[in-house]
């Protein structure tokens, strides 16, 4: 198992990251199988894992953000319809892998109903096979996408204040 520490721009968030898989091949599945309102399994809002920055552009729903990602072998993005804050970002996109990681705006959801605010109780309801890293921090594989997992931080009262939908071998962040 790896754990990846995820950096947001400006603070620091760590999340836990999955077990070492390969890579990601968008198809048509994939496109397919994300929905503007469903927070992975292979995506959000018309934006899916290993896209390349150049299609990810394309796509007119991503912004490059100004300033520096937390590796020099990534781009830090923001999703147009979810623009976050100044010392924030939305997505990161490696030059290797495409769109590595992508947070969870307010509102999203994962197909099992989970999105920020969710207790640790429906965490687990939701994710039977929730596994901890670590640092701590709760992940599981994504349930429909074995190649992409979820991680979650959670407050001292036991709810979600942060979300990711990343690819395990990613070089993002650590």
């Amino acid at each position: 198992m790896s754990t990846h520490v995820i950096v947001r721009t400006g603070f620091a968030a760590a999340l836990a990251g999955g077990l070492l898989l390969g890579g990601l091949a968008p198809t048509a599945q994939a496109a397919t199988a994300t929905t503007a309102g469903s927070f992975g399994p292979y995506g959000y809002g018309g934006v899916r894992l290993g896209m390349s920055a150049k299609t990810a552009k394309a796509t007119g729903k991503v912004v490059a953000k100004g300033g520096s990602a937390p590796s020099p072998t990534c781009t830090a993005w923001d999703l147009k319809a979810h623009p976050t804050g100044r010392d924030s970002v939305g997505l990161f996109i490696s030059k290797k892998h495409g769109v590595a990681v992508i947070f969870a705006p307010k509102g999203a959801r994962t197909p099992q109903g989970i999105g920020l605010g969710s207790t640790k109780q429906q965490l687990k309801r939701a994710y039977p096979n929730l596994k901890t890293a670590a640092s701590g921090y709760p992940y599981v594989t994504v349930p429909g996408n074995p190649k992409a997992y979820f991680s979650f931080l959670l407050n001292a009262k036991g709810t979600i204040y942060e979300m990711a939908l990343g690819l395990p071998q990613q070089d993002c962040v650590n």
